[in-house]
Parts: C-alpha cells; sequence; structure tokens
C-alpha cells in the first residue's frame, strides 16, 4: 500500500560524523523499499513498518521540510541519502522528491552523499555533477554480490549489479567520486574470495575510488525470520546452528576474508575505506547571504 504522509520532520542529526558513512544528516524521503532484499534489516519491528516491500510512506512534504531546516544551518556538513531506505525506489520517477532534495542541497551549497542499489542515481547526474563541483558529491552503490543471476535471487526487484557497475562508470567519468559497499556479506552464500576479488576487480574497472566492506550481516526478529524464509531450510540451519539468536552474524570466514580483501585492495590501488568529506573539511561556515 502507498501512503503519502506529511512529515514533522526530515533530517537525523549525528553530532560527531557517522562511522560507516561520515555523515552529520541523514535524510529518509521513503519508508519502506520495493527492491526487495531478502536481508534487508529495515524488516525489522524496530522500524514499525509491517509490511516494508508494499507498504511504502511517501513523506510528500520533504523537500519543504528540507528547506526550512537547512538555511538554519551555520556550518556545510554532508547530507546522506540513504540510510535505512533507497532514495531511488521505483516511485522515485513518479514522485521526484530525490531530486527536488537534491535541488535544494545544490542552491544551499552543502555536500552530499548517496547511498544506493539504483541506476535511477543516473536521472540526476546533472546535479549530481554540479554539487561535486561547487562542494563535494559521493555517490556510493551496494553491490553485495558480482553476479547478475545470484542478485536476482537476493535482491529480485533491484536493478541488476552489471547496471549498477555501469552507473558508476558514468559517474566516476564525470568527476563524481564513487564506490562499493560489500555490505552485507551473506554467510554461506557471498562471504567467498571469487565474490569479493570479482567485486573488487569490477569496481576499479568502473573507476570507482574505494571499496568498503563488512564482513558479515545482521539478523533480528522478524527480518531473521523472512530471511530464513527466502534461503530455504538446509541454509537456515547452518545459520541456526552456528549464530543462534544472535543479532550480529559475521562470517565463519571473517579474518582471512578481510585479510584477502584488504590485499585486493592493495593491489589493484584502490581504498578499502569510506571516504568522509566531514573528516578533513568539518566545520566549514556558512558565509552570510550564500
Amino acid at each position: 500500500m502507498i501512503k503519502e504522509i506529511e512529515a514533522k520532520s526530515i533530517l537525523i542529526y549525528n553530532k560527531k560524523p557517522s562511522s560507516w558513512f561520515g555523515v552529520h544528516y541523514y535524510l529518509n524521503i521513503y519508508r519502506g523499499c520495493s527492491h526487495g532484499c531478502i536481508y534487508c534489516d529495515s524488516r525489522s519491528e524496530c522500524y514499525q513498518i509491517d509490511n516494508f516491500d508494499e507498504d511504502i510512506s511517501i513523506k510528500t512534504n520533504a523537500p519543504l521540510l528540507l528547506r526550512e531546516n537547512l538555511i538554519k544551518k551555520r556550518y556545510k556538513n554532508t547530507i546522506g541519502f540513504g540510510s535505512t531506505s533507497d532514495p531511488y525506489i521505483p516511485l522515485e520517477l513518479e514522485y521526484e522528491l530525490t531530486r527536488k532534495c537534491l535541488e535544494i542541497i545544490k542552491e544551499l551549497r552543502f555536500p552530499l552523499f548517496i547511498l544506493t542499489k539504483s541506476n535511477l542515481v543516473l536521472r540526476d547526474l546533472d546535479l549530481i555533477s554540479a554539487i561535486n563541483e561547487q562542494n563535494y558529491a559521493c555517490v556510493a552503490f551496494t553491490i553485495t554480490g558480482a553476479d547478475d543471476k545470484l542478485a536476482k535471487k537476493i535482491e529480485p526487484n533491484a536493478p541488476l549489479p552489471s547496471q549498477r557497475f555501469e552507473a558508476i562508470k558514468i559517474l566516476s567519468s564525470m568527476g563524481v567520486k564513487c564506490g562499493v559497499v560489500i555490505m552485507p556479506m551473506l554467510p554461506f552464500i557471498t562471504d567467498n574470495k571469487e565474490n569479493i576479488k570479482a567485486l573488487v576487480v569490477k569496481a576499479k574497472d568502473a573507476g570507482a575510488s574505494f571499496v568498503y566492506c563488512d564482513f558479515g550481516m545482521t539478523l533480528r526478529d522478524r527480518q531473521r525470520d523472512y530471511y530464513y524464509e527466502k534461503i530455504g531450510p538446509k541454509l537456515a540451519l547452518q545459520y541456526k546452528k552456528r549464530y543462534k539468536n544472535y543479532y550480529s552474524c559475521p562470517s565463519p570466514n571473517y579474518s582471512e576474508l578481510k585479510a584477502y580483501f584488504n590485499r585486493l585492495c592493495k593491489e589493484y590501488d584502490i581504498s578499502n575505506k569510506m571516504p568522509s568529506y566531514d573528516a578533513e573539511n568539518a566545520n566549514i561556515q556558512l558565509n552570510l547571504f550564500e
């Protein structure tokens, strides 16, 4: 069910840049996501969305709230899209709320970080490039597996990994910093050296400047139930034996894979760290009337 709502607030503030993505402000225009990724943590009860794949709320007043918030800010700290819901779900084609928010970010000259699984981001290449030229823009693509056939099973409604790599190639050719986020890494499914090497090599070939990897996944309450149903009883039994009801589920080969990943990044001359504009340019104060 699609529901249009008037949100009371739009920005989530972090006093310090987040440890993962280096942003001070998170912006989520949509609640719920139609990409259908079987592992998504946002299915958990704490997010209070009963049917995460179909019950999508659209914050129609997001651009208005964003403008009201940003004109009050004294410092140009990074605005991050995509912490709990992808800013480029298919409904964005109709509503264009992400694009309208990017127009405001460009107008008010704030730095930008986008995390997405969708090549729909290319529609806004003009705005992202302009933001990058006047300040800073970074686009990270979540890609958990390099193989398109596997991706159709674990991310059934999302654009294919090959399409995301092509988007990286186009964005990076325009001078926009791009990267790949391998997160989550699914134990017994994507946590193998072949997949990790394929992702690093494809990222490098596409012009990505970084690959960031987390060697495991999270599982809790109804997210866990949904995931186990999708992977089938045999594989679910392996998870139950190893992880019981733990929230954090690192790969059984965590240390080996991490060392291998770091060696690959060095070999292919690509950063294994998430870039952070705020870490380098924190607290740049807004000029009067800018």
